[in-house]
């Protein structure tokens, strides 16, 4: 296919086809293009020249190239004039009905070799492709929007697509500069598949006022690296839209995690579409803008005055621990870190010093600040000497009976007043409060690796968390220069309750043959911006790790789509965890 294509159809001039036929002309092929009346044509014509307008502003194109372009584009509003075309990509909206229509026309109209391509994000190129006599012909297209820009493209067989139809799909997406990957035809393909599971349970979280719009989409930013949070990114692609992938998605797997958010269908109702209509989950200040309006965030934390923390301790000698003890110190507050023993303690002080050296090479911290930081650690081993302490933040091992022992300790030893906290991921705070006669003073504070790094501490408030534990959190979190979101005690917090379902859709895709690994990981790298793809972050996180995180929120919500995929419990078995012993989804 890519060697004998010179002329490409392309059906619909909305915002993707219009995009599509720019790529195509880009890259040299004549395009014909075909919409439904001449109103329609013109929109089309204005996409592209407004698209290759920006391109020549912006000094990506020149004004010969910029004509070169559009005049390989011709304009009809019959689908006769696709006869002599060598491929045919269709981009008309969402409807398996008019899709199918337009195939079967097409099916009359063109030669018999000619491949059908549709660039569907979520129906079945199954269904579309029975509608012609050809249906091993028919391949899925899905370009990413904007098709200019994302370099993207889903190349989807069904069970009857030819093998070389394939082959040459790819070839010739990677003649247009894209980046293909292969996926057999579900809902969702890749891309779309594991990314509106995890925005439906964004939009749930947010609808059982769990936590606010604003720090949910902080800690997926802050916590994972993620270019925008959920809501924000439904804003951009439509509600509307999101609503017709998720039903469609739910349609064919009946998984509840598909079914759509109630809450979106009423925003829907409510024409609150996101960017395009001015109003989402945020208020913009016109349609199809992307300036958020500020609102005021109604905070109960800034109505409470904090408690005073100048002196700090620290409960734990592994890398959490020795990262948060460095952070407080960095920071200009005491710290005391208790180890189990002294050679520990010594070690952990070691470890910091090592890092806080790394700081200075760097030319991020001063020779003066290095020293004065690691002045201000004392390592001791009895939990007496915590006991003058503003804050206890607790970093031991993720296993609830050995926090409850630390717990119960402190609270024989720490003056009244002190505030504990746990950093545990997923354990339930409200347990390690339970160890204690004090459970007001109790909440968790989840630094995330590694912490002199990472900006996001999740501030999780259990049902007996004081109103100013909860203010003193947020000040020592501002005064060590981290970004604080708050939620309720509830297993995953934000960031791993959102992140693990969405790593374990991953692995039930691998494990169901519709994509490879590197293809999924490419996917969401390219196709949704992601920093790393579920397989890699996965092996870096490790699959021990991560399975009983999932496990965790399985255990608590008792959701069947939670429940964790046999391929993550086999490799776990048999020792593959990762990075950490050479190999997991990959080898190292």
């Amino acid at each position: 296919m890519a060697r004998d294509i010179s002329t490409v159809g392309v059906v619909g001039l909305g915002t993707m086809g219009a995009g599509i036929a720019e790529v195509l002309a880009r890259s040299g092929l004549d395009v014909v293009t075909v919409e439904l009346d001449e109103a329609g044509v013109a929109r089309g014509r204005g996409h592209l020249e407004h698209s290759t307008e920006r391109a020549l502003s912006g000094g990506k194109l020149d004004p010969a190239g910029r004509d070169a372009l559009l005049g390989r584009i011709r304009y009809g509003t019959s689908l006769s004039d696709l006869s002599e075309v060598d491929l045919v990509i269709e981009a008309i909206p969402e409807s398996l009905g008019l899709k199918a229509d337009v195939f079967a026309e097409l099916d009359k109209i063109t030669r018999p070799e000619v491949v059908f391509a549709s660039n569907t994000s979520s129906l079945s190129i199954t269904e579309i492709g029975v509608h012609t006599a050809r249906p091993g012909k028919v391949v899925g297209m899905h370009f990413f929007n904007p098709a200019p820009v994302q370099k993207l493209v889903e190349i989807v067989k069904t069970v009857v697509t030819e093998p070389e139809v394939v082959t040459e799909a790819v070839a010739f997406a990677e003649r247009l500069g894209k980046v293909p990957v292969v996926i057999g035809d579900r809902a969702g393909f890749i891309a779309n598949a594991l990314l509106f599971g995890y925005l439906n349970h964004a939009v749930r979280m947010y609808e059982q006022r769990y936590v606010t719009r604003e720090d949910l989409d902080a800690a997926m930013r802050f916590g994972c690296g993620y270019p925008m949070g959920p809501l924000a990114l439904l804003d951009l692609i439509g509600l509307d839209t999101a609503y017709e992938i998720l039903d469609t998605m739910y349609h064919q797997s009946r998984n509840r995690l598909h079914a759509p958010a109630p809450l979106l269908k009423q925003m829907i109702t409510a024409n609150l579409l996101g960017r395009k209509t001015g109003r989402g989950f945020y208020t913009y200040d016109a349609p199809d803008s992307p300036n958020v309006v500020a609102s005021p965030v109604v905070s109960t934390v800034d109505s409470v005055p904090p408690r005073l923390v100048s002196r700090v301790g620290v409960v734990g000698t592994g890398t959490m621990a020795t990262g948060i003890a460095e952070v407080f110190a960095k920071r200009g507050l005491d710290v005391v870190l208790r180890a189990r023993s002294l050679e520990k303690a010594q070690a952990s002080v070691a470890r910091v010093k090592k890092s806080l050296d790394k700081a200075v090479v760097r030319g991020k911290l001063s020779e003066e600040d290095a020293a004065s930081a690691l002045a201000r650690i004392t390592p001791v081993t009895d939990f007496e000497a915590l006991a003058d302490v503003d804050l206890v933040v607790e970093a031991v091992a993720e296993e609830l009976s050995v926090k409850q022992a630390v717990f119960a300790a402190l609270d024989e030893v720490v003056r009244p007043g002190a505030v504990l906290a746990t950093t545990t991921s997923s354990l339930p705070v409200i347990e390690c409060a339970a160890a204690t006669s004090r459970p007001a003073d109790v909440l968790g504070l989840h630094f995330f690796n590694p912490a002199p790094v990472m900006k996001l501490v999740e501030v999780v408030s259990t049902i007996a968390t004081a109103p100013d534990v909860v203010a003193t959190a947020s000040a020592v979190c501002a005064a060590v220069g981290k970004h604080a979101v708050h939620c309720g005690d509830r297993a995953g917090f934000i960031v791993n309750a959102l992140l693990f379902p969405y790593l374990n859709d991953a692995v039930k895709m691998l494990e169901a043959h519709y994509a490879g690994a590197d293809d999924i990981d490419t996917a969401m790298k390219v196709g949704c911006g992601l920093p790393m793809g579920p397989f890699e972050l996965l092996d870096v996180v490790g699959l021990d790790v991560s399975l009983a995180i999932q496990r965790t929120l399985y255990n608590e919500f008792r959701e069947e789509g939670f429940a964790p995929a046999p391929l993550l419990e086999h490799l776990v078995t048999a020792g593959r965890l990762g990075r950490k012993t050479g190999k997991g989804f990959k080898d190292y």
